[in-house]
């Protein structure tokens, strides 16, 4: 099935028209704020289950090509940071394996697992390393560096560095890019096991916005939370607020949030020294893994400013994604993650006091790149023969 032709995307854009693809859903109006039941603002990608299904049917891909990844190798997969010293020593090592097996390092399925014989090799070297490891954060930080080194290798010459999608079902060139109002920001705090995977929906963010105004921040990755928590320490706790519901001692909503005078400019390109951006911060994994997520946002947060509850908000609108039609959540009232940034882009519009900044179009443009991904990952399915639907998660009605 081919995809719609990018004048036919722009025209959905602008006027909110339905995409010519029969999966997706009717566009929708912008949210009515009320006591409805809030959504989980942070992507639920598929149970470990689910996963270990889809990487029976996930083709092999090539081979990563020789040489240790660079800065800019890095930096092309969605990030500023340079390369972290972490991952670096994993890709060294799992070369250096390969050069002393004589046995190329072969990939496949969700996540880009290790295959063959080389996976047995360096899974007992890991295994080893790891109960090295006596303190509990450098467990996590060399776990986290592993699932990442290997996701980079094993994509190597096979997924696009833009769109995370094998290179013959680039979405790149549909892609709007939309200017995010300078007054906020979006980190994307991310699980190591979404890094590169194909249906993840956070890297749409900074497709869209730019991987400033939507940043990339890997879970155990000690230099980007580094980074992350600096720009935090920067703007000043009031300026802080993660879309994670029902967490906060007193719940929150974006009518709660306080802009202070200086981030009300209309002025999208100039921000003075003073004028920190608002910053959201999205958790971008599965239910189960943002727990582990939550709790150690919680432990800096405590660590850092000695409080004990985090602001956490919720969003009082309950919609589907049209990513349910492919990837069904556990329940109706979670979502993924650029729908959870496009509703909170619909709430802060309905607000007086920012109704001026075109936040509007900026979540349309957030939903038409969710539309563009559910069009290539069902075009991709179509042609190899798998199933465009699945089985659903929930017994709910989302009515």
């Amino acid at each position: 099935m081919l995809s719609p032709p990018a004048s036919i995307r722009a025209l959905a854009f602008h006027r909110r028209l339905p995409l010519p693809h029969p999966l997706l859903l009717p566009p929708r109006p912008p949210p009515r704020l009320g006591p409805a039941r809030s959504i989980m603002p942070f992507s639920t990608h598929p149970s470990d289950q689910e996963e270990a299904s889809e990487a029976e049917e996930e083709p092999l891909p090539a081979a990563g090509d020789a040489g240790e990844v660079s800065h800019e190798e890095w930096q092309r997969w969605g990030t500023t940071s340079p390369l972290p010293d972490a991952v670096a020593v994993v890709v060294r090592e799992l070369l250096e394996m390969e050069a002393a097996a004589g046995e190329k390092m072969r990939f496949g399925g969700v996540g880009s697992k290790l295959k063959g014989d080389f996976k047995d090799i360096e899974d007992k070297k890991h295994r080893a390393v790891y109960e090295k490891l006596a303190d509990s954060d450098k467990k996590l930080q060399y776990y986290s560096a592993r699932q990442i080194g290997c996701r980079l290798l094993g994509s190597r010459g096979y997924l696009c560095q833009k769109c995370w999608l094998p290179m013959e079902d680039c979405m790149c060139s549909n892609i709007l890019p939309c200017k995010l109002w300078r007054g906020i920001k979006f980190w994307l705090y991310m699980h190591p096991k979404d890094f590169l995977r194909q249906n993840n929906s956070g890297k749409l963010l900074w497709q869209v916005f730019g991987i400033q105004a939507a940043q990339l921040c890997l879970f155990g990755i000690q230099e980007h939370e580094d980074i992350m928590w600096d720009a935090f320490q920067r703007s000043g706790k009031g300026k802080i607020s993660f879309l994670y519901p029902n967490k906060s001692s007193v719940p929150k909503s974006v009518s709660d949030l306080e802009f202070d005078g200086s981030a009300l400019t209309s002025d999208l390109d100039v921000v003075g020294s003073r004028d920190e951006p608002f910053n959201f911060v999205l958790l971008d994994g599965t239910w189960s893994n943002s727990a582990a997520l939550y709790r150690r946002l919680k432990e800096r947060w405590t660590a850092l400013w000695g409080e004990e509850d985090i602001p956490c908000i919720s969003l009082s609108t309950l919609t589907a994604s049209v990513m349910h039609k492919l990837r069904p959540q556990p329940a109706w009232d979670r979502t993924c993650t650029a729908a959870a940034a496009a509703g909170l882009l619909w709430e802060l519009h309905m607000r007086p006091d920012l109704s001026a900044f075109e936040l509007e179009k900026q979540a349309e443009a957030v939903e038409c790149s969710l539309d563009i991904l559910l069009d290539a990952l069902t075009a991709r399915r179509i042609r190899l023969g798998r199933s465009i639907t699945r089985k659903q998660r929930h017994n709910r009605n989302c009515v």
